[in-house]
């Protein structure tokens, strides 16, 4: 554009200058502390949301109990996508979270996964079997599906039988990188870790039934921290509405 063409009144000038000082004043940055088993579906999520509303997400990613305990130490999250919603709940008790900001992003799916074709059956028979010398999950105390994890084990009687083949993740993250390398035959997971678009993208799983464990609900907050932060408010709103909606179903969550 020429800015000196005839015409072109210093006014208008004055006007454009001030429209891009108010756009790069608008735009903002927010720092999400993000539970692993969301990984992709927030990466994603993340892409929609910066071209959307030119606000930036910085995400990073953990087990939810880790979590809490660095957010309680000072962390500089925002905001927090978390793997359950006790632990927002409890944030919110103590007084840790923007009033009126929490809320169910997603219902999660765990799912018992081996990256080998045709070793698990669509009924979890495998672990009855007891044939593999491995099988992993995330820390229970820290992580909700670990904890899940945990309680299928017990509601099929095999917690006393399987306890000297646990490898333990940190996080889900972890628990699930045991199966993808081989070290461990088989584990528990998200769904959402090997689901996309209505299938299971490699080796094989047993998607467990929601009974038989309790809810994973997923709750997420605006921690006082982002308060004041456009872009917290804004990625929240984010989450609540239909592009956001449409990429967490396809990774295998409830809403």
């Amino acid at each position: 554009m020429n800015l000196r063409a005839p015409g072109f009144a210093p006014t208008c000038l004055a006007t454009l200058l001030a429209l891009f000082a108010f756009g790069s004043v608008q735009a903002a940055e927010v720092q999400v502390a993000v539970a692993a088993n969301f990984t992709a579906p927030i990466q994603a999520i993340a892409s929609d949301f910066e071209k959307d509303t030119g606000h930036k997400l910085v995400a990073a990613y953990g087990a939810t109990g880790q979590f809490y305990t660095q957010i309680k130490n000072g962390a500089p999250f925002e905001v927090f996508l978390a793997a359950d919603d006790s632990t927002p709940e409890k944030l919110e008790s103590e007084g840790d979270i923007v009033k009126g900001s929490r809320f169910t992003y997603a219902v999660g799916t765990l799912a018992l996964w081996s990256a080998k074709d045709g070793y698990v059956d669509g009924k979890g028979q495998v672990l009855k079997d007891n044939q593999y010398q491995h099988l992993s999950i995330a820390n229970p105390k820290a992580a909700p599906y670990g904890l899940a994890a945990t309680q299928v084990l017990a509601k099929l009687g095999l917690t006393d039988k399987v306890k000297g083949k646990i490898v333990e993740g940190q996080n889900i993250t972890q628990a699930y990188q045991f199966v993808s390398t081989g070290n461990a035959e088989l584990g528990f997971v998200a769904l959402s870790q090997i689901y996309q678009d209505g299938k299971v993208t490699g080796g094989s799983a047993w998607i467990v039934p929601g009974d038989m464990h309790d809810p994973i609900k997923q709750d997420a907050v605006i921690l006082n921290k982002g308060k004041d932060n456009p872009a917290a408010k804004a990625l929240v709103d984010y989450l609540k509405g239909p592009k956001a909606a449409a990429i967490i179903k396809s990774y295998g969550y409830q809403l």
